[in-house]
Parts: structure tokens; C-alpha cells; sequence
């Protein structure tokens, strides 16, 4: 039965629908245009950085400069390219098929970032956006990265307390100022967190100010430690 299936629907690359050889997986023109992050990353967002891993941390000028409220923090691709028009495509497009193929390469980086005790936590979406867009892609890929990497997660930890506008086109300093108290931790839920490690999942960091606001969040609901782990980085030179 499978193998007529398979000939009935042979699997296509999830980005432009050309047959290869595995199901949710990137034809060989989509991978190449991926800009999957390799080698040297910086150790708090995950953006890669000149030079050999030689097993030390290293940082980017951003988290030199700007405060960050978590420990450790991975991104799977660089937001340009392939990578955006997939980001775009599960966020705005209801291709949810993309999920499970994103959480592959999330859960493949995030190996510095997992400890056996760890929950993962999905940033929130506000209420209204929620019912405009029907689900909230952090925690489609949270529920996704929970069960490949057999951790729990704690999906309502978080909530929106009020409905931010959008980000785009704002200052480093007008993206942090938005997000500020903009996100709590409800206390229906605080008690299954017990004070253990947590992992924030989102789509996409740009500034981290959405990050910044959902770990000082967590680290109020008693966390042990707080690490980040996105499916694209917004780089300065993308």
C-alpha cells in the first residue's frame, strides 16, 4: 500500500514542489538557495560568525552590546533567501506541512541548548492575531521540536497582555519600547514549570526585543535558565 502511495504521490521538495527522494525534504536548487547557519554561530542568537569553532563561546557585536536575558540561543537558517520565503510561507501562507521539516533543522542546532529537564515554551501570539490567522506558528514549531526531541512543552505559559503593533520598519529602541510588558506568564500554568530550564521557540529574531520581554517572562515564573532557538536569524548583512 505504501509503495502505491508513493508512486500516486511521490514526495516533493516542501519550498517549489519538485520530486525527491524523501518526504518534507528540499530539492537539491532549494537547499543550495537555504542559507542553513554552519560552523561558528554566536553562542546567544545563533548568527554565524567569521572564523574556526575552536569550542569556545563567541559573540556577535549585538548581544556585546545589548543586554540579553537568556543563556544560550540557536537559529536554523539566516532570514533571506530560501529561508524567508519559507518563514513567510508557514506564517502567513497556512502551510503547516512546513512544521515538521523547520523543526528538523531547529532541533538540529539546538543540541547546546537541551538538557534532559528542559520544556520547551513557544512565544505567544495576541488573542486577536490568533483569530486572524487561526494558529500561532511558534507553537506549531514547539509542539513539533517537543516530540523530535522528546522534551515537554508548555505551550500556554505565556500570554500577549496587549496587542503590539507590528515590528516591521521599527528602531532597535522602538522594537524593545513595544514589547515592554507586553508579555506575562499565567499562573494556571506556572506550576507545571517547577523551575526548570526552558527553551523559547519562535519563527524569526530580528532585534531579540520579542525574546527579551518573553525570557524576563519566564525567568518570573521561577525558570532555572532561559535559552532561545529560532527557525531564522535577521542578520545585518542579509
Amino acid at each position: 500500500m505504501q509503495s502505491l502511495l508513493r508512486l500516486a504521490f511521490p514526495p516533493q521538495c516542501v519550498s517549489c514542489g519538485e520530486l525527491v527522494e524523501r518526504d518534507f525534504g528540499l530539492c537539491g536548487e532549494c537547499w543550495h538557495d537555504t542559507p542553513f547557519t554552519a560552523g561558528l554561530v554566536c553562542d546567544r542568537c545563533g548568527v554565524p560568525l567569521p572564523g574556526r569553532d575552536e569550542g569556545r563561546a563567541e559573540h556577535c557585536d549585538d548581544c556585546l552590546t545589548i543586554a540579553r536575558p537568556w543563556h544560550r540561543g540557536r537559529a536554523a537558517m539566516l532570514y533571506k533567501a530560501n529561508a524567508r520565503k519559507l518563514v513567510l510561507a508557514l506564517k502567513h501562507g497556512d502551510r503547516l506541512d512546513l512544521a515538521r521539516p523547520a523543526a528538523q533543522w531547529m532541533a538540529g542546532v539546538a543540541g547546546p541548548l537541551v538538557s534532559y529537564e528542559s520544556v520547551i515554551v513557544p512565544i505567544p501570539a495576541h488573542r486577536m492575531r490568533l483569530l486572524q490567522r487561526r494558529y500561532n506558528q511558534a507553537a506549531v514549531l514547539g509542539n513539533e521540536i517537543a516530540r523530535i526531541l522528546n522534551l515537554d512543552t508548555i505551550p500556554d505559559l505565556l500570554t500577549r497582555v496587549r496587542r503590539t503593533p507590528s515590528q516591521d520598519g521599527k528602531s532597535r529602541e522602538e522594537r524593545f519600547a513595544n514589547l515592554a510588558e507586553a508579555i506575562k506568564s499565567t499562573r494556571h500554568a506556572v506550576q507545571r514549570l517547577a523551575g526548570r530550564p526552558v527553551i523559547l521557540v519562535d519563527d524569526v529574531m530580528t532585534s531579540g526585543a520579542t525574546m527579551a520581554a518573553a525570557a524576563d517572562a519566564v525567568h518570573a515564573a521561577g525558570a532555572r535558565r532561559v535559552d532561545v532557538l529560532v527557525m531564522a536569524r535577521v542578520a545585518k548583512d542579509a
